[in-house]
């Protein structure tokens, strides 16, 4: 077997866990559009429009932005590999 170095593991680690986020942006996603469908409003402007999907929304763009730094942190390791 081939020794990884602990920096190779450690970008191996940052690399599932940005692979993970995007899977969890990706269910978030389904759940806005799933929130906006049954209640048939679509427009984030809208008085109406769900808290829940206006929840959902706030925390995807938050981890985005998560995976923007992650993904700028395994970019400089592999640069100083």
């Amino acid at each position: 077997m081939q020794e990884v170095s602990r920096s190779g593991a450690g970008e191996l680690q940052l690399d599932a866990l940005i692979a993970d986020l995007w899977w969890r942006v990706r269910l978030l996603n389904t759940d806005i559009l799933e929130e906006e469908a049954k209640t048939g409003v679509f427009d984030v402007k809208q008085p109406t429009y769900p808290l829940l999907a206006a929840n959902l929304r706030a925390r995807r763009d938050n981890l985005v932005s998560t995976i923007g730094v992650l993904e700028q942190r395994a970019k400089s390791m592999s640069e100083a590999a």
